[in-house]
């Protein structure tokens, strides 16, 4: 392959490359088939929006482990500060013996998410882990049992994470039976919009659906809260009306529900703004928040009203690793970095950009069925413009063209025929501008021309 144009991607040798192959081989030896690869390379180093290979090749990441990278890979400042925490002590337990960067970052994060009024914080280790806490936390405050989350929705890969989540394959299929009292409504899908309807009347139909659904599947009575994801990620990149979300919403705050919105994806400036739920006027009770936080480290939160948060008693909730000081340091750099450099405006350019490609490469690609996001949080929904069905072997083939081609993308979406993108906020223009244009040549040698389809 000719890189003589490129001036990012590098690809030395076939991908996967020979020692790529070797490690492989023992990977399946190791690890378990049900540990997922989105790319069949491993990693010698990373910085920024680039990943190096041990074979020597380089790629752009448009992924940013999943949503974990908004402030790029390795940045000099987080990796100082963990360095400087290492020296001093690595893990003491909050239990045991307290430190002061828990407090220090329970204190930003009551300061910069959403809601005039008094929050408190505790310190988990995943997503799936904070959305577990935040429906302890809500059943605890409230004494009511049920939890409603949506169609669509993704909430981690736990017993009640799973019992949340919407997508069967591949996360929940002969994985049952799943925890009670938890229920799913519906959630809009404004690409399936009616044609009859317009995007007002559609959003109205949406809230009526959800109203209608506390008669038919749960009462309000009964309902400890509601969690939602802003923008659904692994459900599509789906972003739901704002009159759809607030009505959700004051229907909570007329029954007494908690309303939990799950930020563990459009947190920390992927939408545009730090937090998604700022840009749809609304004031979470609990927040779940994790992956960018700590750019890499495992490390995740619940942020809410401190009178909800006071709820469970000592030793009701936490962990023996929950919150851990290199966690704590690296997410106060994480913040002081986008807030130092406008991460959450950059994601705003970026997304434009990445939006405005796409819907040109509808004239050479008609698959592109819709191109929709917050910020720099993409989704490129891809359908077969004959038949009209989800066009998932030509994302699968995109993600697969790609990496070899040196960008690595994800597919998204139940039917998994959507391109997702969650790159760097600290990727160059030059960078997102490289790998788009690769992206774009793979999809016009993936498509026939219009010309030739009869389109």
């Amino acid at each position: 392959m000719s890189t003589n144009h490129r001036q990012f991607v590098s690809i030395a040798s076939a991908v996967p490359g020979v020692k790529s192959l070797e490690l492989l081989e023992q990977r399946k030896r190791y690890v378990p088939k049900g540990v997922s690869n989105n790319t069949p390379i491993f990693v010698e180093k990373a910085e920024g929006a680039l990943l190096y290979d041990v074979d020597g090749n380089v790629f752009l990441d448009f992924v940013g482990a999943i949503g974990s990278l908004n402030a790029g890979h390795c940045p000099p400042e987080v990796v100082q500060a963990i360095q400087k925490q290492a020296e001093l002590y690595l893990h003491t337990c909050f239990h045991i013996a307290m430190y002061e960067p828990y407090v220090q970052l329970a204190k930003k994060l009551d300061e910069i998410t959403p809601g005039n009024f008094e929050k408190k914080t505790i310190f988990l280790n995943s997503g799936a882990e904070a959305v577990e806490n935040a429906v302890k936390i809500a059943r605890k405050y409230t004494g009511k049992t049920g939890i409603v989350s949506f169609t669509r929705g993704f909430h981690g890969r736990t017993l009640l994470g799973l019992s949340l989540t919407s997508k069967v394959k591949p996360y929940k299929f002969n994985m049952g039976p799943f925890a009670p009292a938890t229920y799913k409504a519906p959630f809009p899908y404004p690409f399936n919009r009616p044609a009859s309807m317009t995007e007002e009347e559609y959003a109205d139909f949406c809230l009526k659906q959800f109203e209608d659904f506390l008669y038919t599947e749960v009462a309000p009575e009964e309902i400890a809260a509601v969690i939602m994801e802003p923008v659904q990620g692994e459900g599509g990149f789906i972003v739901p009306p704002k009159s759809f979300v607030q009505g959700v919403y004051n229907i909570c705050k007329q029954h007494d529900i908690l309303f939990i919105a799950d930020e563990i994806q459009t947190g920390f400036g992927r939408t545009g703004t730090m937090f998604a739920t700022s840009q749809f006027d609304i004031e979470p009770d609990l927040m779940t928040l994790s992956k960018s936080i700590a750019a890499g480290l495992p490390i995740s939160a619940v942020v809410g009203r401190a009178g909800i948060m006071d709820a469970p008693g000592p030793g009701e909730i936490g962990g023996t690793y929950g919150g851990s000081p290199l966690g704590c340091v690296a997410a106060l750099a994480v913040i002081e970095m986008m807030e130092r450099d406008d991460l959450p405006g950059k994601s705003k350019i970026i997304g434009d950009k990445i939006r405005s490609f796409f819907i040109d490469l509808q004239n050479d690609v008609p698959h592109i069925a819709d191109v929709r996001g917050l910020g720099a949080m993409c989704g490129i929904e891809f359908v077969d413009p004959v038949t009209g069905k989800p066009s998932k072997e030509l994302v699968a083939n995109c993600v697969k063209a790609c990496y070899e081609e040196g960008v690595i993308v994800l597919s998204a979406g139940v039917q998994g025929n959507v391109l997702r993108f969650l790159t760097p906020l600290v990727i160059t223009d030059e960078q997102l501008q490289e790998g788009l244009d690769i992206i774009g040549e793979v999809l016009r040698k993936l498509v026939p021309a219009k010309s030739t389809m009869g389109v």
